[in-house]
């Protein structure tokens, strides 16, 4: 089948030459490219190239036509598409190629992907100001980017095309990177009208197709990275390896927090095979020819360590601090409105707790890093190229121009890759030896070494109507800020951490009083804390749909019948919850299996700027085993680019917050991790992975967020399912299952 794409009827659109700037080397062109507020397509508005666009065009070898950071197309046809977020099996790239093929006007069969170089100026979308591919941002930043950076392309290289005709541009179009015009049956290939087209103007605003002409979007189609993932010929991180390299293996303070006192390494360096000892600060680094040899090498040392107060550091003191502090600390209002309102007459209260996580990824931390004099050179798979930048600079002294990153795929990410620490580590080894180094860590240390989501403590007290229905709700949060660790810069003056309180300000119900707060408490400054997959609402979603389900229990309701009736003034809310429950069977007798007792639980929340509902089915044992059985899983995530891999998400992202709730806590004692491998920080598996079914509610608004609302949404459906099972009332993530087993012999309410 033929595919087409009609160039609009109409002639180019205004240029704004002003603010094109060309950068030639070698007898090659390419155009420099910026997007600036309201993703408007604008050339740079420097006339001197930015940071980084000369090594960018030398890297790309100068290809004919480069009109944005984007699009490179040769002479011979070739058409490489640059992707601004980094894939890490999400299907970033596939979407975002999806965006460029679609207004280019060629298909996915076509282009070649490749890992965007780090450039703030190239590549920092919008909706984050840096180059950062987190928050579920990679659809609904690069929605109308990447489209604009496309039909740019294409009314650039069909001008040149018409222009060599002497033909209006409205009677041209193109077919799978072929211009045509039919009246004289005339074609160019892109590569043939490459060179012409870059000396076309930009233009201003170029016309986008509508919805009804998409060919690629909306469609599921396959990911281009399976065959290479499938064949092992996509690189990770882990697999780089350059000429003349080591690889490192270091020992880590079993204490976190702690410092090198003294190192005896004479055991090391009889090792056959061992290269060189680096002892720094924080850890002692051995290099060999390959990782074993190393890792024999670190075993061999004799370490004494410096761990200052941090052994006294336990997870049940700073359970008990949050605790306290909810109740005595200052608080910083998120949100209050409706103050003025009667309160109604029963009053309901409850505090939920959530455990320290840890991301647990299928690939070890790992970075390559060759120093030298002048220049160093990085290869990794990083959610933050930039960020990577900046703090192998700091390590190193040299100025970032004088630093290359090279990105990879990436074996997982989470929130883990947003972080730079195993680039500064690499580098700061690589400087005391005189060959590119691999850093490579153990599952343990990347147990241990995480940057964990913090724990919290919430407080939840709402008054209910004679009907059982919230009047007033106040939800208080205790927790550290993991923003003013990452970035301080970003922290607000009023010093509210907004992810603290996201998920929780916005509940999609009618309440007519709702006051939400956060109380800061920080953590020992040696627990290391970071971003985590679904971030403020995958802690928030538990206690509010949790807390909801309470009431709907205390008022004697269906839940689903319960939530529905709060969601009159919110249409699209009640899409998605009556889209879950219908297809769920909600309304269907709850099915009766020996030897288990069997229950479902819904949520409803808004994650990323998506509508979410999950709905649970678990089977409980009398020793507490939860064992899952079926989930549902509904979403409102506007305009669907791959039906594939938002099913995709959907049904991953569920069992990844499944996961956390039923096993996922990280516990402190005397300073150390208690977890160190997929047995004890576990993960699930596929005999106990319920059947999952996604379905998603049609919609022409922009994308939104779709990788981590499943995530957030998994725990509360959870939970409340356990409850209709058991009568047990989860209030601490993980679920204590040896509390459980001892509680469930009675449907009486429990709480644990």
């Amino acid at each position: 089948m033929t595919i087409e794409q009609t160039v609009a009827d109409a002639e180019p659109t205004p240029v704004d030459t002003g603010r094109r700037s060309l950068l030639k080397a070698a007898g090659g062109l390419v155009i420099g490219f910026t997007w600036l507020t309201g993703s408007k397509a604008m050339a740079f508005a420097k006339p001197t190239p930015q940071p980084g666009d000369a090594a960018l065009a030398r890297a790309d070898g100068n290809p004919a036509f480069a009109p944005n950071a984007f699009i490179r197309i040769g002479t011979d046809g070739s058409i490489r598409l640059v992707m601004p977020e980094v894939e890490m099996g999400q299907g970033a790239y596939t979407g975002q190629a999806t965006l460029l093929a679609e207004e280019l006007g060629v298909d996915l069969d076509q282009v070649q992907l490749e890992h965007a170089p780090p450039s703030d100026a190239l590549y920092a979308l919008e909706i984050q100001g840096s180059q950062n591919t987190g928050g579920s941002n990679t659809i609904r930043a690069c929605w109308d980017l990447l489209r604009q950076a496309g039909a740019v392309a294409r009314t650039m290289l069909v001008g040149a095309a018409a222009q060599r005709w002497h033909v209006p541009v409205a009677q041209c179009r193109v077919v799978r990177g072929v211009i045509q015009h039919d009246a004289s049956h005339r074609t160019l290939t892109f590569g043939q009208v490459a060179t012409d087209a870059a000396h076309q103007p930009v233009p201003a605003q170029p016309v986008l197709l509508s919805a009804q002409s998409y060919r690629l979007i909306g469609k599921s189609l396959p990911r281009l990275d399976t065959a290479s993932k499938t064949d092992g010929s996509a690189t990770f991180g882990i697999d780089v390896r350059v000429p003349g390299m080591k690889v490192a293996a270091v020992a880590l303070s079993p204490v976190v927090g702690g410092k090198v006192a003294h190192v005896d390494d004479r055991k090391t360096r009889a090792i056959q095979g061992v290269v060189d000892v680096v002892v720094l600060a924080e850890m002692v680094a051995v290099t060999a020819g390959d990782y074993w040899t190393a890792r024999k090498g670190v075993d061999a040392l004799q370490i004494r360590w410096d761990h200052g107060k941090n052994g006294q550091i336990s997870s049940a003191a700073i359970v008990a601090e949050l605790a306290a502090a909810s109740r005595t600390g200052k608080a910083l209002v998120g949100k209050d409105v409706g103050a003025g309102t009667k309160p109604g007459g029963k009053t309901i209260e409850a505090m939920y707790q959530s455990a320290m996580l840890a991301h647990a990824t299928m690939e070890p931390q790992n970075a390559v890093v060759s120093v030298k004099k002048d220049h160093v050179e990085v290869w990794i798979g990083t959610q933050v190229p930039t960020r990577v930048v900046a703090a192998v600079a700091r390590v190193t002294g040299l100025p970032p121009e004088k630093i290359a990153v090279y990105n990879q795929y990436i074996g997982g990410g989470f929130g883990r890759r947003l972080e730079s620490d195993t680039a500064e580590q690499a580098a700061a080894i690589a400087q005391h030896v005189s060959y590119p180094v691999k850093l490579v860590w153990s599952r343990e240390q990347d147990v241990a070494g995480d940057f964990f989501r913090p724990p919290y403590h919430d407080h939840l007290v709402a008054t209910v109507d004679a009907k059982g229905y919230p009047v007033t709700w106040t939800h208080r949060v205790t927790s550290d800020t993991v923003l003013e660790r990452y970035s301080a810069a970003d922290m607000p003056k009023d010093g509210l951490d907004p992810d603290t309180i996201d998920g929780a300000t916005e509940p999609p119900y009618a309440i007519a009083a709702l006051k939400v707060e956060w109380v800061r408490h920080d953590l020992p400054k040696a627990v290391k804390i970071g971003w985590w997959r679904g971030v403020g609402a995958a802690h928030n979603l538990f206690p509010v749909e949790s807390f909801i389900d309470e009431l709907a229990h205390a008022a004697g309701q269906d839940a689903v019948a319960y939530r529905r009736a709060l969601l009159g003034q919110n249409p699209r809310a009640r899409a998605v919850l009556d889209l879950a429950a219908t297809k769920f069977g909600w309304d269907r007798p709850t099915e009766k299996v020996d030897s288990l007792r069997i229950g479902r639980g819904v949520a409803l929340g808004t994650s990323m700027g998506t509508l979410i509902c999950a709905i649970v089915e678990v089977g409980v044992t009398a020793q507490g085993e939860v064992r899952l059985r079926r989930a549902v899983t509904a979403a409102d995530c506007g305009q669907v680019v791959n039906p594939n891999t938002v099913e995709a998400q959907l049904q991953g992202g569920l069992i990844f917050g499944l996961t956390a709730a039923l096993w996922g806590g990280t516990t402190l004692k005397n300073g150390q991790i208690e977890q160190s491998n997929f047995h004890d920080s576990r993960v699930m598996r596929l005999p106990e992975t319920p059947v999952i079914e996604a379905y998603t509610v049609p919609s022409t608004v922009s994308p939104t967020g779709i990788g981590e609302p499943p995530t957030a949404i998994a725990p509360p459906a959870l939970a409340n399912a356990v409850f209709a099972a058991t009568g047990v009332r989860v209030r601490t993530l993980p679920i204590a299952h040896a509390a459980l087993a001892s509680r469930a012999a009675s449907l009486n309410q429990v709480v644990i």
